[in-house]
């Protein structure tokens, strides 16, 4: 019996936008899915899927493709409402506000087959999280009537094993007074084991209805799960994806407390009330120690667990407000970001472009040709200076007489020499005027 495919529902127009468009356009509305209002609560909501589940889930419908196609909308559309995020997503901007990559499934492992449940568990190992669901079996089988319930004494524990995607029911009987004190269901598994604790409340048929429902948590070497009913509003944490906390983690942070919802039931009265253990592991079956306790010895715990959930709720709306600072304030940081590295990249430009001036200078070829520029402004120079001592001579030698002319020319040369040999005497040191008395030793 073939069972619902292992994976998410995923759209096969992902890289063409129109036909994405069309197709979220042809999807029916999740509230309309499952028959609720838009003010409906979680309950209501888990309580709408379950019946749909039962009614069009493959187990019953085999070779039905109308029910199967019902049973995945109906799927798909509690994915979207039982997540508090995808729901406001959905309400302000409809599909197209939520990605097809991050539906997540619940899969009902009893209806895998060995390589989905082998896949599963795989990546259930490597730290993907796969979120289960109860067996529709289970479900349907309580809701008939036609399970088998053993009675569990208020204070005392039962040490138990459960197969795989099966269940053990339980039956406490408590007293108004007992009620009124409170009580705390808890469950145990040194052996590591995966588990869901259940409450069912009774119908009219005289079956059970499945209510509340904690999944199993690792703390240290075991694994555990716990129901308070203490009279006030008790609040239980689902963890976000982490896949989605890895894409954006501003976002993941900002959210992370969206997860922290009331319980749907405070309190129990006096009567019956009925509990089970579902085995949630993969392959083996699921060892566990299951006990209810009243809660009277927990009195200090209890006014500890008001106090740190009303500060939890303070904080939430506190990271409301201080998300929009955040963004505004990171917008302006971003802007500044740019900005620096704009700047950088333009003065590391302007350096670039100076030092490649430089290099120019300081080039071997660049500078031959300098140099033997210089070198014939430099002679220019010197033979321009040099013509005009000559045509300042030449005027001198016409204004004065010729022997004069003559004579000039010829001590010409000698004068010449004369500042030449002076500068060289200038070198030396004249001592011949120095008197020395030669008749007293040196």
């Amino acid at each position: 019996m073939a069972g619902p495919k292992f994976g998410s529902f995923k759209s096969d127009n992902k890289g063409d936008p129109a036909a994405a468009a069309s197709e979220a356009a042809q999807r029916r509305d999740p509230y309309e899915v499952l028959g609720v209002g838009r003010n409906a609560t979680e309950q209501e909501i888990k309580s709408a899927f379950r019946r749909m589940a039962l009614k069009y889930h493959p187990d019953k419908n085999a070779d039905d493709p109308v029910a199967s196609e019902k049973f995945q909308e109906a799927t798909f559309s509690y994915n979207i409402l039982s997540d508090p995020d995808k729901r406001r997503q959905y309400d302000s901007s409809g599909f197209e506000a939520i990605e097809a990559d991050s539906h997540e499934l619940e899969l009902d492992l009893s209806s895998l087959n060995t390589v989905n449940t082998m896949f599963a568990a795989l990546f259930s190992k490597l730290g993907v999280p796969i979120k289960t669901t109860v067996s529709a079996t289970v479900l349907e089988e309580a809701l008939n009537g036609s399970v088998e319930i053993a009675p569990l004494h208020l204070g005392k524990s039962l040490c138990r094993k459960v197969d795989k995607q099966s269940a053990h029911f339980y039956s406490v009987d408590i007293t108004d007074e007992e009620a009124k004190l409170g009580l705390v269901c808890r469950v145990r598994s040194t052996a590591k084991s995966k588990f869901k604790l259940l409450y069912f409340e009774p119908e009219e048929n005289g079956g059970l209805s499945l209510a509340l429902q904690e999944d199993s948590a690792k703390t240290g070497k075991v694994t555990s799960a716990g129901m308070f009913f203490l009279g006030f509003p008790v609040y239980r944490f689902e963890h976000t994806n982490s896949a989605a906390a890895a894409k954006d983690p501003d976002s993941a942070f900002f959210k992370r407390l969206d997860g922290f919802q009331p319980c749907e039931v405070n309190e129990l009265k006096e009567g019956t009330h009925y509990f089970a253990v579902y085995g949630d592991n993969f392959f083996k079956s699921a060892t566990y120690t299951v006990e209810v306790v009243c809660a009277e010895p927990f009195t200090a715990e209890k006014e500890k667990l008001r106090s740190v959930e009303a500060k939890i709720l303070a904080k939430r709306s506190e990271l409301s407000k201080f998300e929009s600072e955040y963004r505004e304030v990171l917008a302006k940081f971003t802007e500044m970001t740019s900005r620096y590295a704009q700047e950088m990249q333009t003065i590391d430009e302007l350096l670039n472009e100076r030092n490649s001036i430089h290099a120019s200078y300081t080039n071997s070829p660049t500078l031959k040709r300098s140099s033997s520029g210089s070198k014939g402004r430099r002679t220019s120079s010197k033979g321009s200076k040099s013509d005009d001592e000559q045509s300042a001579k030449k005027e001198k030698k016409s204004k004065s007489p010729p022997m004069e002319a003559s004579v000039s020319d010829e001590e010409g040369p000698k004068k010449e020499k004369k500042p030449k040999e002076r500068l060289r005497r200038k070198k030396w040191f004249s001592i011949h005027h120095l008197k020395v008395d030669k008749r007293r030793p040196c």
